[in-house]
């Protein structure tokens, strides 16, 4: 085994994998909170956080710590998702030490001064401008929100612009306080690393990180619903789904699979039959993403506003065919994909970091790859099926669509038509 988990005395966890013949190293400090632990006037501040993290401590100014880490050609980020947020670093072996150093800085010290807090502010309302002008990414928002309508799940990472402009510095420091916690923050380091080393510098670097757990987010309710927005557009972009599984639920291997051969790759039913054959789509894919306590599943596609209705009647045929006709040839190729995908991925050291921390986050221990890919092996047919039963007979339907006015209505009440018999 290569990889070591410490937890210190704190509750700060340490996990590494020390990586042969690889001369980077990357460093990933995850904490479990996200999106959907704010409170209704934080919307968004989880993202604004992690923007305001670079932007000065007492040690570093914005610009002084982009010339430090750039000066030992290292790469500094961060990213937010709905239970994580993630800041992240990727230097030479050597330059650990720098990496680590200003990674604590900026979760322990940071200045949250207004005036750089005012121009991030409007940076971030730029970000959210940005995602509105594309409505291929800006329709999951809605779909989302369909799902888990009037509960923080439901709302976008970014946040609204009223929302974003009407954070304040105090905000950021009672959220942080609240939620920055040793016992749901993670310190994964990867590539050319060395445990012990790590973990003494994590003890030095986060001692006077905030102690003991963060509050729980409240359960989420899956709801259901149709969402959709007329705009002036070339095509129609729509997301059609149900509530899925939890990471943590047994069938999470088999819903995999399913959604692998549903919609995974090129010889994919949904591929193959709506565009290769009917030529009705560019692209189309299914997806599940997995939450602490639920999940969701879905299926996405861009057409012409003409086809529209066709793409949505067959796509929802395609899924029920499947769901009840999955063959052994398909879960077979399905899983094989799946497993050098898994493995593939976790070639690079920061990719490892990632999941090690997703891991620790949501299991308290690491799983060894050779375990994940035994597990997905072991899913039978009768295992995709009943999974897929599940998927598609359990919960109302959730629908947005983006796109001409002219139609759109009907598209809406098309998909709540279905229910698999």
């Amino acid at each position: 085994m290569t990889t070591r988990m410490t937890t210190l005395p704190s509750g700060l966890t340490v996990v590494t994998d020390a990586m042969a013949h690889v001369k980077t190293a990357a460093v990933t400090v995850m904490v479990g909170v996200g999106g959907r632990d704010e409170r209704a006037d934080e919307h968004g501040i989880s993202h604004l956080l992690e923007h305001m993290a670079f932007k000065g401590t007492s040690r570093r100014t914005a610009r002084g710590m982009a010339e430090e880490i750039e000066a030992i050609g290292g790469d500094l980020n961060a990213a937010t998702s709905s239970e994580n947020t993630a800041y992240f670093a990727k230097v030479l072996g050597e330059d650990l030490d720098v990496a680590g150093d200003i990674l604590s800085d900026i979760l322990t010290d940071p200045l949250f001064e207004p005036g750089e807090l005012a121009k991030e502010k409007n940076v971030i309302v730029q970000e959210i401008g940005a995602a509105e002008d594309s409505p291929d990414d800006v329709v999951f928002d809605h779909f989302v929100a369909a799902a888990f309508p009037g509960q923080p799940l439901g709302r976008t990472i970014l946040g609204t612009p009223q929302a974003v402009r009407g954070a304040t510095s105090d905000k950021l420091r009672g959220y942080m306080s609240r939620s920055y916690k040793t016992a749901n923050t993670v310190v994964a380091a990867a590539g050319a690393v060395d445990h012990d080393r790590v973990v003494d510098l994590a003890a030095e670097k986060f001692a006077p990180f905030g102690s003991g757990s963060a509050p729980a987010h409240d359960r989420a309710r899956y709801g259901g619903g149709v969402r959709t927005v007329a705009r002036p557009l070339e095509q129609t972009n729509v997301v059609i789904g149900f509530e899925g599984v939890s990471f943590r639920d047994p069938s999470i291997y088999a819903t995999g699979v399913f959604t692998n051969l549903l919609g995974g790759g090129l010889s994919s039913r949904l591929f193959q039959e709506v565009r290769e054959e009917r030529g009705l789509c560019y692209e189309i894919h299914s997806f599940h993403w997995s939450y602490s306590d639920t999940g969701l599943f879905g299926i996405s596609a861009g057409t012409d506003p003409k086809d529209a209705g066709e793409l949505i009647r067959l796509t929802l045929d395609i899924l029920h065919a499947t769901a009840a006709g999955a063959t052994e040839v398909e879960v077979n190729r399905a899983k094989a994909q799946m497993k050098v995908g898994l493995l593939g991925a976790l070639e690079s050291s920061s990719a490892r970091t990632d999941q090690m921390a997703r891991q620790i986050l949501a299991f308290g221990r690491l799983i060894d790859l050779d375990d994940i890919a035994a597990r997905i092996e072991a899913v039978t047919i009768e295992d995709v099926r009943a999974a897929a039963a599940k998927l598609v007979s359990t919960s109302p339907i959730s629908f947005a669509a983006i796109g001409p006015k002219r139609g759109l209505d009907k598209l809406g009440q098309l998909a709540e038509q279905f229910r698999p018999s």
